[in-house]
């Protein structure tokens, strides 16, 4: 397909930052590969003057550009867009109705319960921390990039933790803590990219260690036996195909201490700078990162 794409980057979500530092990095790689790209930032530009583009790449992260209202408007314009559609975007956007599906079908992901902003009482969370125990993850369920999420040890870390997320999002994930690594599985089409095992210098994978740490570390190969990264690549592939993903993504797991895995959550629009997790992945399969941003806007539809 011929004529203008519009790398679509910035945008007015809590992630405008970090889809800035994205979008400018597929972009530059988009026009060393001879594409016909230029950027288009939503805030700063009316949706209408897309009409003048003959493709998108979306690269906005988080709401208004991975929940599906960017993708349900370039669908009504007719434009041909990267990444998973409406539905699957607004779906794995929202972490609580994508652990819902993934309990109906039977995918392992962590024992979890909701609060919910409109009938929200603070004692509703002491029958949870029975269930559950103590600490637990709170997770506001439309941020990305760890937007919102906190540990909580005690009762009244997790009072505060949640009236913090529910400033955020009108429902809130609590879910059981998992003690044991982090992996994620990056997805380029229908090909399986290899695990990336996350080692942050604090106690989680938070927005701190993800864009300002320097100890973060990333290890590709990811230390497990072949057959345990085939079995979580296997996984990673059947959670982002169950939320009707397409295109490329990236699915977060960690592995408990008893050697289980729980699945966390898919994104659908991953962080897209040289160094970001999905393109270490291409580079360690021999994918250079201008090849990946190529490949990924190929598949436009």
């Amino acid at each position: 397909m011929s004529g203008k794409t519009a790398v679509l980057f910035g945008g007015t979500s809590a992630e405008r930052e970090v889809s800035l530092r994205s979008g400018q990095a597929v972009l530059d790689g988009l026009l060393r590969g001879g594409i016909d790209a230029e950027k288009f930032d939503p805030k700063e530009r009316p949706l209408t003057e897309l009409s003048q583009y003959q493709r998108a790449f979306i690269v906005l992260h988080g709401r208004g550009g991975e929940d599906g209202s960017m993708q349900g408007a370039l669908q009504l314009l007719q434009i041909p867009f990267t990444g998973s559609g409406l539905q699957a975007s607004a779906l794995a956007m929202d972490k609580v109705k994508t652990k819902l599906l993934w309990s109906a079908l039977k995918l392992p992901t962590a024992p979890f319960a909701v609060v919910s902003k409109h009938n929200y009482q603070p004692q509703q969370l002491t029958e949870m921390v029975e269930r559950l125990g103590l600490p637990l993850m709170v997770k506001p369920a439309n941020e990305g990039s760890s937007v919102g999420i906190a540990k909580a040890n005690t009762v009244e870390q997790l009072l505060a933790a949640v009236d913090t997320a529910l400033q955020l999002d009108h429902s809130v994930l609590l879910e059981a803590w998992i003690d044991g690594p982090e992996y994620t599985v990056a997805i380029i089409g229908d090909e399986v990219m290899p695990a990336i095992r996350l080692q942050a210098a604090n106690e989680f994978y938070d927005y701190q260690a993800k864009y300002h740490s320097t100890e973060t570390q990333y290890h590709c190969p990811c230390g497990l036996s072949e057959a345990d990264e085939r079995e979580l690549q296997a996984l990673a592939l059947q959670a982002f195909q169950s939320v009707g993903c397409r295109h490329w993504g990236r699915v977060d797991v960690m592995r408990s201490s008893d050697g289980q895995w729980q699945l966390l959550e898919v994104n659908t629009v991953p962080g897209m700078t040289e160094t970001s997790l999905v393109p270490k992945a291409a580079k360690a399969a021999g994918i250079d990162f201008d090849a990946l941003v190529k490949r990924i806007w190929a598949m436009a539809e």
